[in-house]
């Protein structure tokens, strides 16, 4: 007789599949803790039902302890074969669900930092519309760094982004969606806060430690950056503006974003007239996706507010 051990996932059932989901969600996350706030359950429930999936697959997934949150190579092969079937899983109800022309399923959208101040905030408008036309679809919202939303729209984590547009990516397509402009500013405790802009000369200024984007910008734009002295870099505008606030670093801010902190006198933009750039930023959705009604509606409504 032979002593092979069964296969320990005969079938997938429903509860596996809702294990999966926070598994994903604890990998995306970093870790449990992380994943509490997302997934709205204690952290002990989640080591629970970790356990309960290593047990459901006979295998170790991950390493948690002082050392921090890890996978295991099992756990990383399950985490892009848990991808694979929660995409098909979405892709069989999406169609089912556009059979009967009604709006049900996710949105999953990546958005950069800091658009929520735009004053013109066509995002929040579309969603506000996809909301009222199908009010049991699912919106997930991810702030990421523009480069982090370009690849999950490529790999299929996401659905759609929103991201500064530089050069076009293969397998993307952009739509412009508005444009924003920045400004260079410096924070108060910085040693131009108070020195007139009259004052400020193209080599004073560019002698003053600066902060670069990590994230892609078109050429003429990083132009912007290359004539800085940049000592230090961010992979967003939060990031940023976390550095010029220390009142060590000038940098480049949208003016919006910045409005705030300049109202409060923490900030002052360095020569205005001159030193800024206009930055256009375009919705991102991969190239030759399937049909997917929740998504379509959405960029429907985004393009309607235009």
């Amino acid at each position: 007789m032979s002593s092979r051990r069964p296969d320990p996932l005969a079938q997938v059932s429903d509860f596996d599949i809702r294990l999966l989901r926070i598994f994903r969600s604890v990998v995306e996350c970093g870790g449990f803790s992380a994943a509490e706030t997302v997934l709205g359950i204690g952290r002990s429930a989640i080591s629970q039902q970790m356990s309960d999936l290593e047990q459901r697959l006979g295998l170790r997934l991950c390493q948690r302890g002082r050392a921090g949150f890890s996978l295991t190579e099992e756990g990383r092969e399950v985490y892009q074969s848990a991808l694979q079937l929660l995409s098909a899983l979405e892709s069989f109800r999406t169609e089912v669900n556009g059979l009967h022309q009604h709006l049900r399923g996710e949105l999953i959208i990546g958005l950069t930092d800091n658009l929520v101040t735009l004053p013109h905030m066509r995002i929040t408008h579309a969603l506000a519309q996809l909301k009222e036309r199908g009010p049991d679809v699912q919106i997930q919202i991810r702030m990421i760094a523009p480069n982090e939303v370009e690849q999950g729209v490529l790999d299929g984590r996401l659905h759609v982004g929103v991201v500064p547009q530089a050069s076009a990516l293969s397998g993307l397509e952009y739509q412009p969606l508005y444009s924003e402009r920045s400004l260079l500013y410096c924070a108060i405790g910085h040693p131009l806060f108070y020195v007139d802009d009259k004052q400020l000369d193209d080599q004073r200024l560019n002698s003053q430690d600066a902060i670069a984007p990590t994230f892609r910008l078109p050429a003429d734009i990083q132009a912007h950056y290359q004539a800085l002295n940049c000592t230090a870099s961010a992979s967003d505008r939060e990031g940023m503006a976390f550095l010029i606030l220390t009142g060590r670093y000038i940098g480049y801010l949208p003016d919006h974003y910045a409005s705030l902190w300049v109202q409060q006198g923490r900030l002052r933009a360095l020569k205005a007239g001159t030193r800024f750039y206009d930055l256009s930023l375009a919705s991102v959705t991969r190239k030759g996706r399937r049909p997917h009604l929740v998504l379509e509606s959405f960029l429907e409504s985004l393009a309607a507010t235009r």
